[in-house]
């Protein structure tokens, strides 16, 4: 594993940088998940199509760029 790969997984980007990446869909959704204890967690494909993941303790829950929001993924988080 190079040291780029490493840096990335340990090094955490602003929330407000991850804001910034997020589609205006998507800024809405995440703030009404917000609101039930979700954090924007990070950005997953975010030049083609871009996920934002969001945590809350062990939920998780995903929004694609239309800003549709699903809180039943089926995506692994390491």
């Amino acid at each position: 594993m190079d040291n780029t790969t490493l840096d990335r997984r340990h090094s955490s980007p602003s929330r407000s940088a991850l804001w910034n990446q997020l589609t205006i869909p998507q800024q809405f959704a995440s703030a009404s998940l917000n609101n039930f204890g979700y954090d924007l967690a990070y950005i997953r494909d975010s030049n083609t199509n871009p996920m934002a993941i969001l945590l809350c303790d062990s939920k998780v829950a995903v929004i694609d760029a239309d800003g549709d929001i699903n809180t039943d993924p089926s995506i692994t988080i390491r």
